[in-house]
């Protein structure tokens, strides 16, 4: 999973994914299915994603009480996507929890899925953290207490902002997957992302893959700004 472009299939329906792909020619792609694609299309999007080849972050941040989450994560594991995720907030007995969930449900002679947590999403601010969740402590404060109680669970990474990346990496080691999304070139839009970065501030604070969305979903040349993307985050590899 270390240092992937994982594009976020943030679309409406698989008409709309099909439409999406068709253009990469069969190109093996990491893609992201989260809520809004998978509880309307089910399992069917992600046997179809996975039948041409594709590798899946399935992005639906379970959280929930411990024997239900392990419940959940038992089925998705059959999926066999690549990377699953639950929030960090649901403390570490739902995270060992979905661990024991995905262990059951990975068919023997099989690898279970990567399993990260979200620490706080990147559209939250300190602010809104502060007033809202009534976490007084800076906001790099909570996004690394969370990520520790993941390694601690036994979780292989986490979700946050490229911000807080090189704190984790500091404090919980290279081999501590750090998923980021709110990736932004400098003349993109921010959207309703307020963590954002460029690739080039990602990879220097050693985040561990990338997710970029409508940058790629929404332009008119899908496939030529995947490849724009794509040397960018290579070129800042070297």
């Amino acid at each position: 999973m270390d240092n992937s472009l994982i594009i976020a299939l943030d679309f409406a329906n698989r008409n709309e994914v099909e439409q999406f792909l068709q253009p990469f020619n069969g190109k093996q792609l990491f893609v992201k299915v989260g809520m809004e694609l998978f509880y309307q299309e089910g399992p069917e999007i992600v046997h179809y994603l996975k039948g041409n080849g594709h590798r899946i972050f399935l992005d639906l941040k379970l959280h929930d009480i411990p024997n239900t989450v392990k419940s959940a994560m038992k089925g998705l594991a059959r999926l066999e996507c690549d990377l699953v995720n639950v929030h960090a907030a649901g403390g570490k007995e739902m995270m060992r929890a979905a661990l024991e969930g995905l262990d059951e449900g990975t068919a023997a002679g099989r690898m279970r899925p990567s399993c990260i947590a979200v620490t706080q999403l990147t559209s939250t601010s300190e602010d809104q953290m502060n007033k809202e969740q009534l976490i007084s402590v800076p906001l790099e404060t909570s996004v690394l207490h969370y990520a520790s109680l993941a390694k601690e669970a036994g979780l292989d990474g986490v979700v946050c902002s490229a911000w807080e990346a090189k704190p984790i990496r500091e404090k919980l080691g290279d081999s501590f997957y750090t998923v980021t999304p709110g990736i932004r070139m400098e003349e993109d839009n921010t959207g309703d992302q307020k963590r954002i970065a460029t690739p080039e501030f990602a990879r220097d604070a050693g985040v561990s893959s990338i997710v970029v969305g409508r940058s790629i979903t929404r332009s008119t040349d899908p496939v030529n700004s995947y490849e724009k993307w794509l040397d960018a985050w290579r070129r800042v590899q070297l």
